[in-house]
Order: structure tokens, then C-alpha cells, then sequence
């Protein structure tokens, strides 16, 4: 079938017939492009990567602001691919705009075969007092000031996390073209608070590293009526650059996939 073009997604493998489709949200300063691989190593799954503004093709944009509004648009973009079962995955920040995501679907009455929250765990939001929410591209450090000072601070948080090559990290060109839209994510974020709203009724897969010290809490049991599964796996909070969880995704959607 031919799909509408939108700027919202990226799918570097299209399949003619899909079993399901898996929409993959990037981290803070990511990019669609964290996922181009991914459509290769999962038969009978199109894979759609979620084009934030403000960055590779939409870098003339002005990023995003509110997770929320964010949410809203690109459910509106995913609308048209629901003709198949229609999974969510987001990678650390990517979850909870995931989340946000899922509750405009299903509020549109198109409810997701799955939610994948990696870098995620079940359990309460720590106090913000301690530094809610630590995320990659700088949520842990210091944001408003634009000296050097700073800018070093996030690009030592960038290194730590992992997934970003230090060479390229370290050069003045990439950060004077990536900087902007990482402070960008980290404010989105942090202003990013939960609402009592309906939980979700789609089912929900954790998947966290065993050594990921770095992995967002957030209450999945409480957000969601539908089961929630917690998934640990070898690594830090980038596991899934050199760990993929291509066969747990795929074992997860199996059913789905039948029943669509």
C-alpha cells in the first residue's frame, strides 16, 4: 500500500504487507536515525523513527517545547498507519513521550498493541529534590547558562551515558549544531509532569540495563489497566546500541500480530 509522506516519520525499510508496524521514539538529542537498522532485524514489522523538530532534516525547525503538544502531533501523524497492529517504542525520554502518545491514540479510539519504555523502570518518580528525571544530553546538569562551562558539563553527560562517540562530541562543530536542540530536549523534560488522568489500556514492557544507574522511573502499574513487564538485559542506559532487543520485541508482538 502506498503510505501518506510526512515529515513526523522515518522509515528507512518499507514492507508492502506488515504483520505490524513499530513506532520508535529517540532519546533526548536523538534523532530518527538512532533507528534506521531496525526495520532489517524484524520480519514482518515496518519500522517508523519519530522526526523530532529542530534537528537532521527539520534542523531550521525550532524544537519542541511541550511533550505534551509534541505527543499530540505525532499521534495525529501515526493515525493513518493504524491499519495494522501499532506498537510504541521509546528509548528514556523517547518513553514518556511514547506514553503521551498512546493516551491521544487511544482517546482517538486506536488503542497501541504495545508500549516498549526502555531506559525505563516500574516504580515511583523519585523526589524532585534529588534531580527527577536524569537523562541523557544534560538533564543532570546545570540549564539556563550558555558559557562554555556549561556546554562542557553536557557534553561530559553525553560521554558518560554513552552513544555518543567522544571524538565527535568533543569537536565545536557538532556541538554548535547539536547543543541547542539537547538543552531544548532537557528543559522539555523537566518540565514534563505526570497527570491523574485514565491509565492507558495497551500492555507495557520495561526494559532497563543491569548496570543502567541512569534509567528513568516512572509508575508503568499505575499508568496503565493493561499488564506491565519488566525486562532487565546486559548493559548501561545505551544497552540497545550494541544490544538490540529485536527478539524480545518480536516474541512480545507475536500475539498481536496473529490476531491482526
Amino acid at each position: 500500500m502506498t503510505r501518506p509522506a510526512t515529515i513526523w516519520l522515518q522509515c528507512a525499510t518499507p514492507v508492502d504487507d506488515p504483520q505490524q508496524r513499530l513506532i520508535c521514539f529517540p532519546h533526548a538529542g536523538g534523532s530518527a536515525s538512532f533507528y534506521r537498522d531496525w526495520g532489517a532485524h524484524l520480519p514482518g514489522t515496518e519500522v517508523h523513527a519519530v522526526r523530532y523538530p529542530g534537528r537532521a532534516e527539520r534542523l531550521a525547525e525550532p524544537p519542541a517545547t511541550d511533550l505534551r503538544a509534541l505527543a499530540a502531533v505525532i499521534a495525529e501523524a501515526l493515525e493513518p498507519l493504524a491499519d495494522r497492529p501499532l506498537a510504541l517504542f521509546g528509548h528514556s525520554m523517547g518513553a514518556p513521550i511514547a506514553l503521551e502518545t498512546a493516551r491521544v491514540l487511544e482517546a482517538r479510539g486506536i488503542r497501541p498493541a504495545h508500549l516498549f519504555a526502555s531506559g525505563s523502570c516500574d516504580a515511583p518518580h523519585p523526589d524532585p529534590a534529588a534531580g527527577e528525571g536524569a537523562e541523557e544530553g544534560g538533564e543532570g546538569a546545570e540549564e539556563g547558562g550558555e558559557n562554555a562551562e556549561d556546554d562542557a558539563a553536557v557534553v561530559e553527560r553525553l560521554l558518560t551515558l554513552g552513544g555518543t562517540d567522544p571524538e565527535l562530541a568533543r569537536d565545536p562543530a557538532f556541538q554548535e549544531l547539536v547543543l541547542p536542540y539537547v538543552r531544548a530536549d532537557s528543559r522539555m523534560f523537566h518540565t514534563y509532569r505526570p497527570r491523574p488522568e485514565t491509565p492507558l489500556r495497551c500492555p507495557v514492557t520495561t526494559i532497563a540495563g543491569d548496570a543502567d544507574t541512569d534509567a528513568d522511573r516512572r509508575p508503568w502499574s499505575e499508568l496503565t489497566a493493561g499488564p506491565v513487564r519488566a525486562h532487565t538485559t546486559r548493559g548501561d542506559h545505551f544497552y540497545l546500541v550494541d544490544r538490540p532487543p529485536y527478539e524480545l520485541i518480536l516474541a512480545t508482538l507475536a500475539p498481536a500480530a496473529a490476531r491482526g
